[in-house]
């Protein structure tokens, strides 16, 4: 069996012109800005087969401007192609040149899994054909002589001639369709392997000769379509997580026009701004914000939370969430291919693209396949031809060598296991944005939180308020309306707004604070060393130049103090990666007091406080230059430089847009316990890549000098071939049942009093 996508070559329209293909404009449309003037494009390349078919997809299109990466995704298919925005990289022609039919992709046209279906009607045709030709060799092997033995031959190879058209149609189209682009790939040896064996039956049916080998030729196709067919459930169930996932998406919703007219549209062409009607009962079919009516959600898809939640006007609502309890009506944010299950859907497909180590290793093996196998097979002729002059029989050793050699299992072995923890941690609330993060994770030996809104739960309460005067607490107020970091919130909830400030510019500054100019002067929101910068107050002997403040002029007119509670899980999420041998920092803008209180009730070691953005790129660069591995546990808007300096790096879902998008793993829960327990799925994959690995190379090194030295035969090869690979993909599924250690005790969920604002002011 081979690791190649079955029965996708039957789909080629070989002879198809390249006026068909998709037009630039079309391309660019179905296309996805990511920033930067960086777009990503998903093709749908039904013929990608394996490793080799891998790397020439990904060398061939990396090589043309402005295209940036270019990742294959080999169990759903498909190719991700970031390029620099303007004109369009001719991607989809260089496809077509290679021999790889491609086109957008349209999940609706994936719904029925039409390869099993192939799969299926293949194995009955060969197994119907192997069983009628069986039934006649045993009158063969019983003594049938002469004419006899010559009409069941001709028989015989009357009934292989369909099997081999049909089910062997998989194997042949394949090869020829590699062969005539240059290429080859890991179905050239089978469908060698079975034309030599049906020729040289031939051959002997003509001759009159004693023996055929038409059963054996129907019969090896018969055990690889099995094992094949086998291979494809196995890995479609390793991806249901994926496919449960995108079924959750709503196919439309109900809009409503600014005339107060209804129309359903399809949920692809509904488009931000748009009021969308959701009936109880209903999944909400994009991110959006509630503009009427009161419901209570189940929201276990985002948050993982069974408990509804209420939910009202002016709430934000995301994709995929159900409706329970009354209708609602709800204004898009942004569109279904942006919308937060979709993104969910694109990160839990991201996770078997990633280039580990491993997997470029077991690519490049694999690639190298399909011309030693072939050499090794002919050099087995050779030797037998020289060894004995027997062809007859050289040849069929030769053929079992073309089928026995396989790197299947080299293929799938890391990919199967990537695709299995990805869904392992998707049940547990944890996406993977890259299958190289796994690896990266499991390898970590330091472990640095962010406190606020990492730790803690980010929804600070401000607790001096009535000691504020009550003028700079609303200008406070309506500087902090501004921003949505969790002290801002918290100090724009806990005022009375009067008489509205007019500012002339109000700009954010990520790690600092807030900055408004108005007519009167220059105020500042935000970190007491930044905000404070003159006529100081004589606080930073208690408060170093952490906490916030309120400043006109440079001149401190407010402080502000704040109390947050833990996340939950935190202390055990700590004592848990202890336990796993990594140690624990925290690393926050905070005040020093306020971090030892922190650190001491969650029994973190390590803390550095006061701390600007850049400074906790250059603590983690510290720590790598030492040897250090280090994660990266972030969720603000000025952690994103330090979740990309770290070896790997996680965020909650929580975090800020660029947030998510620079760190590795996303966690959708409160816990915590998500850190350790990602670590945990990721240090067991890591074996069970290594034991799949082991395996594969085993059964080559044992395999293959067996069938040159003559002691295997082409239908024996063939179940062999199978079973490597059913072993490593039921080894990698193992992963489905593996339970995590022992929790440990969890961490009290009240406030802890006195924490002061945070210094990272976004």
């Amino acid at each position: 069996m081979s690791c190649c996508a079955p029965g996708v070559e039957s789909a080629l329209d070989l002879g198809r012109p390249t006026a068909n293909l998709p037009s630039s404009q079309e391309i660019t449309l179905a296309s996805r800005p990511l920033g930067d003037g960086v777009m990503q494009t998903d093709l749908s390349v039904p013929a990608v087969h394996c490793g080799a078919c891998i790397h020439t997809i990904e060398t061939a299109l990396g090589k043309l401007d402005r295209v940036e990466t270019a990742r294959v995704n080999l169990s759903t298919k498909r190719v991700s192609i970031r390029w620099h925005d303007g004109d369009v990289p001719p991607f989809v022609s260089v496809l077509a040149d290679l021999g790889y039919q491609a086109h957008l992709f349209d999940p609706a046209a994936e719904t029925r899994d039409e390869t099993l279906a192939d799969l299926i009607r293949a194995v009955a045709v060969s197994g119907f054909a192997a069983g009628n030709i069986m039934l006649l060799s045993v009158s063969v092997w019983s003594g049938a002589e002469g004419a006899t033995r010559d009409l069941f031959h001709w028989v015989s190879a009357l009934i292989a001639i369909p099997a081999l058209a049909f089910a062997g149609g998989i194997f042949f189209r394949s090869a020829w369709n590699a062969l005539r682009h240059g290429r080859m790939n890991m179905d050239v040896p089978i469908a060698v392997g079975v034309s030599l064996a049906y020729t040289m039956s031939l051959y002997e049916t003509i001759n009159h000769g004693d023996h055929a080998y038409f059963d054996a030729s129907v019969s090896l196709l018969f055990f690889l379509l099995i094992g094949r067919t086998l291979d494809h459930v196995m890995r479609e169930r390793a991806r249901t997580a994926v496919q449960g996932l995108s079924r959750l998406a709503a196919r439309g919703a109900m809009v409503v026009r600014v005339d107060g007219s209804r129309d359903y549209l399809p949920v692809d062409e509904i488009e931000p701004g748009m009021q969308i009607l959701v009936p109880t009962g209903d999944r909400i079919p994009v991110d959006g914000k509630i503009l009427r009516g009161t419901s209570d959600l189940d929201c276990s898809l985002v948050s993982g939370e069974s408990t509804p939640r209420q939910a009202s006007a002016g709430q934000i609502v995301q994709a995929g969430i159900l409706n329970l309890t009354g209708p609602l009506t709800i204004e898009a944010t942004a569109a279904a291919k942006d919308s937060f299950l979709a993104e969910m859907v694109r990160l839990m497909e991201a996770a078997e693209g990633g280039r580990a180590r491993y997997r470029r290793i077991a690519d490049r093996v694999s690639a190298l396949y399909a011309p030693v196998v072939h050499l090794t097979a002919f050099a087995t002729f050779l030797g037998w031809m020289a060894a004995t002059g027997d062809w007859h029989r050289a040849m069929t050793i030769a053929i079992a060598v073309l089928i026995i050699t396989c790197p299947c299992a080299l293929g799938l072995a890391v990919p199967i296991v990537q695709v299995v923890a990805a869904r392992r941690l998707f049940e547990s609330g944890i996406m993977v944005k890259d299958g190289s993060a796994m690896e990266r994770l499991a390898t970590i030996d330091i472990a640095a939180f962010d406190k606020t809104g990492t730790l803690t739960q980010g929804q600070p309460r401000l607790v001096n308020a009535p000691s504020i005067d009550p003028d700079m607490l609303a200008i406070a107020a309506n500087i902090a309306s501004n921003s949505r970091h969790p002290f801002s919130k918290a100090i724009a909830g806990s005022a009375i707004l009067g008489r509205q400030s007019k500012f002339d510019a109000i700009t954010e500054h990520p790690g600092f604070g807030i900055e408004a100019i108005s007519e009167g002067g220059t105020w500042r929101l935000g970190r007491r060393g930044w905000a404070g910068w003159k006529g100081r107050t004589g606080g930073e002997g208690k408060h170093g130049y952490g906490g916030t403040v309120l400043t006109k002029d440079g001149t401190i007119v407010a402080t502000f103090e704040f109390e947050d509670a833990l996340r939950a899980d935190a202390k055990a999420a700590v004592a848990q990666l202890k336990g796993a041998d990594v140690s624990v920092e925290m690393l926050s803008g905070d005040t020093a007091g306020t971090c030892a209180e922190v650190a001491r009730t969650l029994d973190i070691d390590d803390f550095v406080s006061c701390l600007l953005p850049s400074g906790k790129v250059e603590h983690i660069e510290i720590l790598a230059k030492s040897g250090h591995k280090v994660l990266m546990v972030g969720d603000g808007l000025n952690d994103t430089p330090a979740l990309s300096a770290a070896h790997v790096s996680i965020a909650p879902a929580t975090a800020a847009d660029i947030g998510r998008n620079a760190a590795d793993f996303v966690f959708l829960r409160d816990s915590l316990l998500a850190i350790p327990l990602a670590l945990e799925v990721s240090r067991k994959a890591g074996r069970l890549i290594r034991q799949n690995l082991a395996l594969a190379i085993v059964y080559n090194a044992v395999a293959v000098p067996v069938a040159i030295l003559g002691h295997v035969t082409p239908l024996i090869a063939a179940a062999a071939m199978s079973i490597s690979s059913l072993l490593v993909i039921a080894n990698a599924l193992r992963l489905h049942g593996f339970a995590p250690g022992q929790q440990a005790p969890t961490a009290p969920r009240g406030p802890i009093s006195g924490l002061q604002a945070s210094a990272r002011m976004p």
